[in-house]
This record gives structure tokens, C-alpha cells and sequence, in this order.
């Protein structure tokens, strides 16, 4: 993955038309890129991010801000203990098995 400005993008090799392929993965606009390199893909991937913000900034548009990975989660108290006493019987931070309890979800709802 690759992390400029705070946008994360994501790569992808298209071995038919031997090129990379990436896409901006934590804003909900779409902005790709590509390069038939390493260093032409990471250059694509920075020009993209800044073609973006000053698309937005033309506009007078406020850019999508990049998701920061926190987000509050209220609970039901005694569902809060019960996750909180399985997370640390399997070993793991409560933060830990929430993630990946979603993870599988998602992975079951087949969303990517």
C-alpha cells in the first residue's frame, strides 16, 4: 500500500495488460492512478492525490478527508463485559477481536 498526504492507495497488478493498477482506498471519491513501474506507479499515485486536492480546491470543494481507522462505539454495559471477558480468554485486546469479529463479517457479507 502505499501513503502520501494521509490517502492510502491500493495496488493491484493487471498481468494481461502489464501494468499496475491502484485506486485511493480510505475516501469514498474516486481518484486512481497506474504505472507500468514501481516508480512510475508511486509518482502517479502523488500526482493523483495532488490533481484531487486542487481539483477540489478549484472547485471551492472541500476534499474527501482520508477515514482515520477511530470511530466511538457505545454498548449495551453488560455486552461491553461479555466482549471485553471473550476478547481476553482468546488472547487478544477487545480493540483486536471487535476488528476482526467485523473482518469475518464483512468477508461472510462479501464486501471487499
Amino acid at each position: 500500500m502505499l501513503n502520501y498526504k494521509g490517502y492510502i492507495g491500493h495496488v493491484t497488478f493487471d498481468d494481461e495488460a502489464d501494468i499496475f493498477h491502484g485506486e485511493v482506498m480510505n475516501i469514498r471519491d474516486v481518484v486512481t492512478f497506474q504505472g507500468s513501474s514501481v516508480t512510475e506507479l508511486k509518482q502517479a499515485f502523488t500526482e493523483s492525490v495532488d490533481d484531487y486536492l486542487a481539483f477540489c480546491a478549484k472547485r471551492n470543494e472541500e476534499p474527501d478527508r482520508p477515514f482515520s481507522g477511530k470511530f466511538n462505539l457505545r454498548l449495551d454495559p453488560s455486552l461491553h463485559q461479555r466482549a471485553y471477558i471473550f476478547a481476553k480468554k482468546s488472547g487478544k485486546s477487545l480493540n483486536q477481536w471487535v476488528m476482526e469479529a467485523i473482518e469475518e463479517h464483512l468477508r461472510e457479507a462479501g464486501a471487499h
